[in-house]
């Protein structure tokens, strides 16, 4: 028998209401994300949170490309990032300094989220920025969706050293989506608000629906995988040098011998000595004089 995953994200949506929603389930790639970076429980948490939150909205968009969901701040906590590509592959980071302590809004201060959207196929990069508000990963998130997208979006998160999880409801814009239940919007959130985290983090998404919404005509989509993924290669940070110019490289290759360059995101270490350098250049200049060529 073939074992269920354990990392998904189902659609489901309500039928003849402008409501639809989504729940994910992050075992394995929640994982992927620990096993590379340790981080304080408080900020695990919040981590896992955006975690899931991120494919959740990402999976709404539908795009082909990723999604980079940033919490900016001036407190202990500087940044959270996440980004979730199209095809829900996933890589999270965090930057912090000091003890953390208090609420999300103390730990993080003064700050901005950010959502940033990269179609990566000609597309134009759409970026958007608010202010935070809200003393949580959700309220920060809610927040923005309603300032920046003005779209009813409601979540509820939670997270822990195993597994990070996610619902979201979402209003379909428009006068005649709202008439077919004009009710239902407040009917399923008031509904969701009885959800509990640990309901979240241990039941599947047939079980959570028949419990919380056993009343209502609900359709469950198939689930589709999510997972762990870095985009970064040594290729990648080749071009990245490459940028940097042929001084600026030999430059710092005087100074320190070789180049170590660290991802942030998998903690992958990748090392450039004067040869591997000269290679990188050489590269370069072949590829031009071919161009020319041609």
């Amino acid at each position: 028998m073939m074992k269920k995953p354990t990392d998904t994200l189902q659609r489901f949506l309500f039928e003849n209401t402008p409501v639809r929603g989504e729940l994910v389930r992050l075992e394995s790639t929640w994982q992927g994300v620990l096993e590379r970076h340790e981080y304080p429980d408080v900020l695990r948490d919040m981590m896992g949170e955006l975690c899931a939150a991120a494919v959740l909205l990402a999976a709404t968009l539908k795009l082909q490309g990723s999604l980079s969901l940033q919490v900016q701040g001036k407190g202990p906590i500087k940044l959270l990032v996440v980004e979730c590509t199209g095809d829900l592959q996933l890589r999270a980071t965090a930057k912090w300094s000091g003890e953390l302590v208090g609420g999300m809004a103390e730990m993080v201060g003064e700050g901005l989220c950010v959502i940033t959207l990269d179609p990566q196929d000609g597309g134009q990069l759409y970026q958007g920025v608010v202010e935070l508000e809200g003393d949580s990963v959700a309220a920060i998130l809610q927040n923005y969706m309603a300032r920046s997208e003005q779209l009813e979006t409601r979540l509820w998160l939670a997270a822990d050293a195993g597994c990070a999880a996610g619902m979201l409801l979402q209003k379909l814009p428009g006068d005649a989506a709202a008439e077919m239940d004009e009710d239902a919007w407040q009917r399923l959130t008031l509904l969701g608000d009885t959800l509990q985290p640990q309901e979240l983090l241990q039941e599947r998404a047939p079980t959570l629906l028949h419990r919380l919404y056993h009343a209502e005509d609900v359709r469950l989509f198939d689930a589709q995988s999510v997972t762990f993924h870095c985009v970064c290669t040594r290729d990648s940070v080749a071009r990245m040098l490459k940028l940097l110019g042929h001084d600026e490289v030999r430059a710092i290759l005087d100074e320190r011998g070789d180049i170590e360059v660290f991802c942030e995101f998998c903690n992958q270490r990748y090392e450039f000595d004067a040869i591997d350098a000269e290679l990188i250049f050489a590269e370069a200049v072949v590829t031009l004089a071919s161009a020319v060529r041609h």
